[in-house]
């Protein structure tokens, strides 16, 4: 199956007329961020809409005059952007909620390493001049669809954005899979579990396995072994049009995490379908962004040895 270009970014409506925010919950530092950006999203005549539990955390007893809380549907239906303030498991929520109302998001780095998210919090009032001038630009990413099959029948279903993982869970014993790739058999592993990662994901958990650093615009999906009991099972990059099955043959306590963040328990006999999504998440990128650039930052390859 040949793989295929990603779709291209909704078209962005400018000047934008409504926002909506997105924060992390339970951070003083995100909450007094938000009503900072607000106000000034307010005055410049932009209508704000806050998400409903960011609002819970972050708003006084009543809403100020300055947003609308709303429910993720009600944000897909009207907001013309996203801006997610946090880091990128923030990013990585926000994205899984929006992906089918194609809404562009904006990330304002107030976590640790921050892959997605661009905008540093002393730059995120002077950065909206040049958001709401349109001069941003937009790049898509590509989701995972995944579904947990037993006996026949589909018991869950989620989307990630960085990755879908089966692993051995709370008990530390090896588990053994059947992995399946357009129905072919690619091999059996024997491990503590398997990463299926985007591009984007390339530089999380998978990063961490010895996987391969994907640019945002490759179009295929990494298969990264998690501590395999041969040293020959190798991280596998396929493309993004192929099904990848894993087939659990022997497991204990398995479970599949959706980007870290939503977790589905398995047993014995179950299967885990992965494919690309239909839906994908548009980034809008401050100007001078580059992806090359931000990797050197992060990863610190630009730093010479410290000296002692």
């Amino acid at each position: 199956m040949t793989a295929s270009p990603l779709p291209p970014c909704p078209d962005c409506e400018f000047p934008l007329r409504t926002i909506a925010l997105i924060g992390k919950y339970q951070s003083r530092e995100i909450a007094e961020s938000l009503w900072l950006l607000a106000g000034n999203l307010h005055d410049r005549g932009v209508k704000v809409l806050i998400e409903e539990a960011t609002a819970n955390f972050s708003a006084a007893p009543v809403d100020p005059p300055v947003w609308t809380r709303c429910g993720y549907a009600e944000i897909g239906r009207l907001a013309d952007a996203a801006i997610v303030l946090g880091g990128d498991g923030t990013m990585l929520n926000a994205a899984r909620h929006l992906a089918r109302h194609h809404v562009p998001l904006v990330g304002v780095n107030q976590g640790r390493l921050g892959f997605m998210t661009d905008i540093a919090r002393a730059d995120m009032l002077t950065c909206m001049d040049d958001l709401l001038a349109g001069k941003f630009t937009a790049e898509n990413r590509l989701l995972l669809s995944g579904e947990i099959v037993r006996d026949g029948q589909v018991i869950a279903s989620n989307l990630a954005l960085n990755e879908i993982v089966v692993d051995k869970g709370a008990i530390g014993r090896l588990t053994d899979f059947d992995m399946f790739v357009d129905g072919e058999f690619l091999y059996n592993l024997r491990a503590d579990g398997v990463i299926v990662s985007t591009p984007t994901g390339s530089t999380a958990y998978s990063l961490a396995a010895n996987g391969p650093i994907l640019h945002p615009q490759v179009t295929g999906i990494a298969l990264v072994p998690l501590c395999p009991h041969s040293l020959t099972n190798r991280p596998v990059l396929v493309g993004d049009r192929n099904a990848i099955e894993i087939r659990l043959v022997r497991s204990d306590d398995s479970r599949v995490h959706f980007d870290g963040q939503v977790t589905f328990d398995i047993k014995h006999g179950d299967a885990v379908r992965i494919r690309r999504s239909e839906d994908s998440v548009c980034f809008l990128h401050p100007p001078g962004y580059s992806y090359f650039a931000m990797l050197r930052e992060k990863l610190h390859w630009s730093r010479q040895p410290t000296t002692r």
